[in-house]
């Protein structure tokens, strides 16, 4: 299946996420768990792989009904999906949680977590991020 970018923005603008987890009992640099993940049943699960063909990166995951296509590794991150959707614009509210998920992505680059003030300002642009969705 080949997929075209602007079908991949709209379907994103529906079915995408953009999310940072935070675990409070770990170290810092363990405890940031950047993701981007598209979600579908598991009767389209066909689409998730053509995701994952396209960006050739991330993992497609499933439980009962629900697929999900997931990319969690900061470089792919970086390196593949933060350019296409800056390439890519989104249109709707996805667009504003996408800038807040490529900041707190180039501040963990930079290695900003290492500090408090940095720790804190990504938890906070975190929350933010969390409650455009």
């Amino acid at each position: 299946m080949k997929l075209e970018t602007q079908w991949i923005v709209g379907f994103v603008e529906g079915t995408g996420c953009f999310h940072v987890s935070i675990n409070p009992n770990l170290e810092a640099r363990q405890s940031l768990l950047p993701e981007f993940s598209v979600v579908q049943h598991k009767k389209n699960v066909q689409i998730l792989y053509a995701l994952k063909t396209y960006f050739c990166c991330g993992v497609v995951q499933g439980d009962g009904n629900v697929m999900i296509y997931r990319v969690r590794n900061l470089n792919h991150l970086t390196k593949i999906i933060i350019p296409f959707f800056e390439k890519h614009l989104l249109k709707t509210k996805q667009r504003i949680a996408f800038q807040k998920f490529r900041t707190i992505l180039l501040k963990m680059e930079r290695k900003e977590y290492l500090t408090v003030e940095g720790f804190e300002k990504i938890k906070t642009l975190s929350k933010d991020l969390d409650a455009n969705v």
